[in-house]
């Protein structure tokens, strides 16, 4: 499988310090860019094998990741990628406004360092050009991040990259990837351009309206898949 032998390059970073913690770390940035996407079973065997760690510590990952919600175990069956309801992504999306419109709030005098959100900017237009859209939600995923770094706090970018991981579980129930996130590509360029132009209270109202636009635009895919009883639905 592809994301198995993506998880074997991933055993050199965990070097001579492996502990589950980083075990962790891998895959919730795995999950993060799809290659794990809601209801997968994760084997124990493959994945230990793949990066070359006990079976006890490949369980305390995934414990820890259980506990950030991005997983979840089933008696006698195993353990899954968690599969969101609405009310998840709700919640997502609440968190998402409070940290992220906090930090654009919380900028102070221009200039701001916006190198690293031109770059995810710029690495969506690429995806977009080669109609890559799962390319495209990553890119986005990674402007967001970056906006988040901006506060230059590490607690802050800890909690949210568990927050970015489950959103991108959200993502994987859209049937149109491209109609949910190609407008985002010329919101997110405006969000950079006032940013750039030091306009940091117009950069919080973009924001604040793009979310919500946002999470309604995912709340509606969520609902038809529980009327119609699919993915989405427990």
């Amino acid at each position: 499988m592809a994301e198995l032998t993506e998880l074997a390059d991933d055993r050199a970073l965990l070097g001579r310090t492996s502990t589950a913690e980083r075990v962790a770390d891998i895959l919730r940035s795995r999950i993060a860019e799809g290659f794990f996407p809601p209801g997968t079973r994760l084997s124990e065997d493959s994945i230990g094998g793949a990066l070359g760690v006990s079976r006890n510590t490949l369980r305390e990952a995934f414990r820890l990741l259980t506990h950030e919600r991005l997983l979840v175990h089933e008696l006698n069956r195993g353990v899954f990628v968690r599969v969101l309801t609405v009310e998840d992504v709700e919640d997502i999306y609440r968190t998402r406004a409070l940290v992220e419109c906090a930090v654009v709030r919380g900028l102070g005098d221009p200039p701001y360092a916006v190198e690293r959100l031109a770059a995810a900017v710029a690495e969506g237009r690429r995806a977009a050009a080669e109609s890559d859209w799962k390319g495209v939600s990553t890119a986005n995923i990674h402007f967001h991040r970056e906006l988040v770094a901006l506060a230059g706090s590490a607690r802050t970018d800890e909690v949210m990259r568990s927050v970015f991981a489950e959103l991108r579980l959200a993502f994987h129930v859209v049937d149109d990837p491209r109609r949910l996130h190609e407008p985002y590509l010329a919101r997110n360029h405006e969000i950079l351009r006032t940013l750039q132009e030091g306009a940091g209270d117009s950069a919080e109202h973009l924001l604040a309206a793009y979310l919500d636009d946002s999470l309604k635009g995912l709340v509606e895919v969520y609902a038809r898949r529980v009327a119609d009883g699919g993915q989405g639905a427990v």
